[in-house]
């Protein structure tokens, strides 16, 4: 916070807390906004959708800031970023959301690598781990007020709010920001983001928009084919089936390629980390995007209240990063127990659903599911880092992340799907359906309990095998 550099930093951190608030915020608001505008069966759409927007801007941003610098990015996201807030924001129908909510998925993508990027070339080494600390710290406070103030402007004065109120915010931090990143060229190659040769850099490039499209349509595709009153389900079903093999099979052609070889198979290692790593984002993302959604419809409860289970699950997960940070026990062990207690709670949310249990069931199981989450997903980046040479740490840090957005986009559109299919005539899927969706959900979690006993170092054949 030296005179040189405040603005600066304050600027990122406004960002990054734009972000954080505006994600905690949709969650929250969401189950209004599907009733106003009707899009019921196309809930899980606004937020894989986003997800995978994102994810296609982010390979893109990557190559591009190395070869441009952050500036073209930064702004290209700002701008993206505050479309598709305005768009959202001022719906009035929810195919219109959700294409706003793809637009601000490219901008979160742009933004976020940039100002990774900013951070790399501005401030000195020393500083920049306690950047990223302040980042983390920067989605304490969105976590414990933005599901409640978001769920009472959605209650009481309208559900656009936490939108349109979004953009002179990132517009404000973006000014701050500005004076120091105007004149920021390409990084030097020392500073470069380890991406390889620039071929090898627009390649990947290339292969995550591919991804990104064939996931898109896909999800689309599964979801129109799901809902009864989709017009393209009547009108052209071979269309939704030759959309959803080809995308299916796009997204995983591109998958393989970018992600580290065996963890489709969980190959004892770092395969089996980024296995844990998908799995555990695509069962919680997944049924994170319905709880609110559940305790408003099946319980009654005020938005402002249902998103409080949100702020729950954020609380455990801080709880748990804190527990694996003192390794009371092995590594190792959290990559089998955080798994595991996201399965168990995702089963106690779909046993209480069942069974009618009392309201608060719902949100202390996620505080336990969060804390599961915290001891596991920072121990995927600490092993990951282990088990890697240090010539692969670039490459594997972006295969585990990308592992972990495809996980949460797969989560978020296979849960949409579901619940599409589960709706019944009063657009709602009833509690077995509520039920059921969260049950299904907990065996990915399950599985990658299961990948979390295969993560300790390979043997030295195993480590002979060959790596994409």
């Amino acid at each position: 916070m030296a005179p040189a550099r405040r603005a600066l930093v304050v600027g990122l951190l406004a960002i990054v807390t734009c972000g954080a608030f505006e994600a905690m915020a949709v969650t929250t608001a969401m189950p209004v906004v599907a009733a106003e505008l009707g899009g019921q069966g196309a809930y899980g759409l606004a937020f894989s959708l986003f997800l995978t927007a994102s994810m296609a801007a982010t390979a893109a941003a990557g190559p591009w800031c190395d070869l441009r610098g952050a500036r073209p990015a930064l702004l290209t996201g700002l701008g993206l970023m505050c479309a598709g807030l305005v768009l959202g924001g001022a719906a009035s129908d929810f195919a219109v959301f959700t294409l706003g909510r793809m637009v601000s998925g490219l901008g979160a993508g742009f933004m976020i690598v940039a100002v990774y990027v900013v951070i790399g070339q501005v401030l000195p080494s020393a500083l920049q781990p306690v950047m990223f600390g302040w980042f983390s710290a920067a989605w304490v406070v969105p976590s414990l007020v933005g599901p409640y103030v978001s769920g009472l402007l959605a209650q009481h004065v309208s559900w656009r709010w936490p939108f349109l109120g979004v953009v002179p915010i990132v517009v404000a931090a973006m000014a701050l920001v500005w004076p120091r990143v105007r004149s920021l060229g390409p990084p030097a190659p020392d500073e470069s983001s380890g991406s390889g040769s620039p071929t090898d850099g627009r390649r990947r490039a290339l292969l995550g928009l591919v991804l990104a499209a064939g996931i898109a349509g896909a999800q689309w595709a599964a979801v129109a084919a799901a809902d009864p009153t989709s017009p393209v389900r009547a009108a052209a079903p071979a269309l939704l089936a030759v959309v959803g093999v080809v995308g299916a099979a796009l997204a995983a052609g591109a998958a393989r390629r970018l992600i580290l070889r065996g963890t489709w198979t969980a190959r004892r290692g770092l395969p089996a980390v980024m296995a844990v790593r998908g799995l555990i984002t695509f069962a919680f993302f997944g049924a994170e995007a319905f709880i609110p959604l559940l305790l408003v419809d099946r319980y009654g409860l005020e938005p402002s209240i249902a998103g409080l289970a949100l702020t729950g699950g954020a609380l455990g997960w801080t709880a748990g990063s804190f527990a694996q940070a003192r390794a009371w026990l092995p590594r190792s062990a959290y990559l089998v127990l955080g798994p595991a207690a996201v399965a168990a709670c995702l089963a106690a949310v779909a046993a209480s659903v069942a069974a009618a249990a009392p309201a608060w069931a719902i949100p202390a199981a996620w505080v336990l599911a969060g804390a599961g989450m915290g001891l596991a997903m920072s121990t995927t980046s600490v092993a990951m880092l282990d088990l890697s040479d240090a010539a692969e740490r670039g490459r594997n840090s972006a295969s585990l992340q990308l592992a972990d957005m495809l996980g949460g986009v797969i989560g978020t559109a296979g849960a949409g799907s579901l619940y599409a299919l589960l709706l019944d005539a009063s657009r709602t899927p009833g509690a077995l359906g509520f039920a059921l969706l969260t049950g299904v959900l907990a065996v990915p979690a399950l599985v990658g309990a299961f990948a979390g006993t295969r993560t300790h170092a390979p043997s030295s054949a195993d480590r002979k095998a060959p790596r994409a």
